[in-house]
């Protein structure tokens, strides 16, 4: 069985081109999508159906950096140990709980112009993340180094879906 990358024909890094990738899977999708076999056998709908569902969730991986990191540190042997190792620099999470109390006091307030801010920086330092994942697994192939990266990424991630939600004061 092919990894991830592989099913699309791209080269395993993370600094994945979203061009390319969006347009393998269109191709891929256009191959094998159910439509195409509505009058085809019970094996070969089934066999399209199998496909396009591996399509689409390895797509769905490799779209989300947080994902595509972990999958690329995994297809290394490496475990970045979400689930056991919570072991996080002081300086991140004290940045974390100064952002995460910023947060509440802008859901307080309903201050938007808070939320725009907060929005901004953390995409700045999610980029800032997501270069240094280039250069570790990338470039230097330091896997193990890179897993630090990976879960502060993850946890920006999670900051940043709660930013948004926030802003719908509905």
């Amino acid at each position: 069985m092919t990894n991830h990358f592989e099913l699309f024909g791209l080269a395993p890094s993370f600094a994945l081109d979203a061009g390319a990738l969006d347009r393998a899977f269109r191709e891929l999708q256009a191959q094998v999508h159910p439509d195409r076999f509505a009058q085809a056998g019970d094996a070969e709908r089934r066999a399209s159906m199998q496909w396009s569902t591996r399509a689409n969730e390895a797509y769905r991986l490799l779209r989300d950096p947080v994902e595509r990191a972990r999958y690329l540190l995994e297809l290394h042997g490496v475990d970045t140990g979400f689930d056991t190792d919570t072991a996080m620099p002081g300086d991140f999470l004290a940045r974390q709980i100064e952002l995460r109390e910023a947060l509440e006091e802008a859901k307080h307030k309903r201050d938007v112009a808070a939320l725009e801010a907060m929005k901004r920086g953390l995409a700045a330092s999610s980029r800032a993340l997501q270069a240094e994942l280039a250069s570790r697994i990338d470039r230097a192939q330091d896997y193990a180094g890179a897993t630090g990266a990976v879960r502060q990424l993850q946890f920006l991630k999670r900051l940043a879906e709660e930013v948004d939600a926030a802003g719908d004061f509905d």
